[in-house]
């Protein structure tokens, strides 16, 4: 069932290669892994994102270097992509004030390698990826695409996750489709992909069992949530319609509210991961979380920036106000339910609570 399911994920979505994996993260570790990602070096990437997209940089003692969001889309700015990524090639003072604050140096310039561009489709949008592709090429480096969030997505005609150097695609219960606990590494490198084979199963190779030829893990997908895995891909097109008409629902009921800002990703090609609006900034996000809360309804903030987070603060130095775009949208950013079988009634109510919390707050 692995072999199937990869063999059908490469026909629908136009990769040369595609591995199975234990989950999303495990796929963006084996493609920083397959990039040569290693000690010291640097990985450009986003803060407004789940943790994992940084975290798998910090596996490999990398650091990852992050980059304000655009506004719009709240993926990576390629703008600021190319910023960071000349600075880092000068070398010297430009490239220090890129770094996280505790690795800056003060009087000694500190070579650091850029090892690849890590971008983010958030919440099925996918990054403006011309612009970043056209970076990396000039630069030589390769594009990593966390797709995790973007099953279903395209990017001018092809799919979101295929487009890099290697994509990374993850099936936890809230995605388009679902395995429980899943991913998968694509890529149309050989090479890469013969090494993420490897990982995943312990660092063998081929049918040797017992001899490992490098320092592997257990990613391995097992075959029954393959098997569902491969039953919902060949039900994808239903699925993504489905999560399509439910979003429908809450764009007619809260459209032209004057203080709650659409999801960004109603644009062509987009999938629908989760619905995530923003509240005026002078609302109580975290107070109208509470009282929906309290009628049942259930809602999240999404995401807290990584920058932000414990571990990043206590490691790096980082502090609010380096990356104003990103946390914006973390104070403002509501998920609201959603799923597959949300009915009519049931968006209305929550629309109508979430309207009564705001007038409240």
């Amino acid at each position: 069932m692995v072999r199937a399911f990869e063999t059908a994920w490469s026909a629908r979505f136009g990769c040369r290669q595609a591995v199975a994996v234990s989950s999303g993260t495990a796929a963006l570790h084996l493609a920083v892994i397959a990039a040569g990602v290693s000690d010291g070096d640097l990985v450009i990437t986003t803060p407004f994102s789940f943790v994992a997209s940084a975290n798998v940089v910090l596996y490999e003692r990398a650091v990852p270097i992050f980059v304000d969001i655009d506004p719009e889309s709240l993926a990576i700015d390629p703008r600021r992509v190319e910023e960071a990524a000349d600075a880092i090639a000068r070398g010297g003072r430009d490239a220090a004030a890129w770094l996280p604050p505790s690795l800056r140096p003060s009087r000694r310039r500190t070579p650091r390698r850029l090892a690849a561009v890590l971008p983010v489709h958030v919440f099925g949008r996918a990054a403006d990826l011309d612009p970043l592709m056209a970076l990396a090429s000039r630069l030589d480096v390769p594009v990593i695409e966390d797709a995790c969030e973007a099953i279903g997505t395209t990017y001018r005609g092809r799919a979101a996750g295929t487009i890099g150097r290697a994509g990374a695609f993850g099936f936890y219960p809230n995605k388009q489709m679902t395995t429980g606990e899943g991913g998968m590494f694509v890529t149309d490198d050989d090479g890469w992909a013969a090494v993420a084979r490897s990982l995943r199963n312990q660092g063998r190779e081929g049918h040797r069992w017992l001899d490992c030829d490098r320092l592997g893990y257990n990613y391995r997908l097992d075959e029954l949530s393959a098997a569902l895995g491969h039953a919902q891909l060949a039900r994808i097109d239903e699925l993504l319609a489905r999560r399509a008409s439910v979003a429908a629902m809450y764009a007619e009921r809260l459209a032209g509210h004057e203080r709650v800002r659409m999801p960004s990703i109603d644009a062509p090609g987009a999938s629908w991961f989760v619905y995530v609006v923003r509240l005026d900034p002078c609302i109580d996000r975290d107070q109208v979380m509470r009282r929906l809360a309290d009628l049942g309804i259930p809602t999240r903030a999404y995401f807290p920036p990584i920058h932000l987070q414990t571990h990043y603060r206590q490691r790096f130095g980082y502090r609010e106000g380096m990356f104003p775009i990103a946390e914006a949208a973390g104070r403002q950013a509501i998920a609201l339910p959603f799923h597959n079988h949300l009915t009519g009634d049931q968006v209305s109510f929550i629309c109508e609570a979430l309207d009564a919390a705001m007038r409240e707050t």
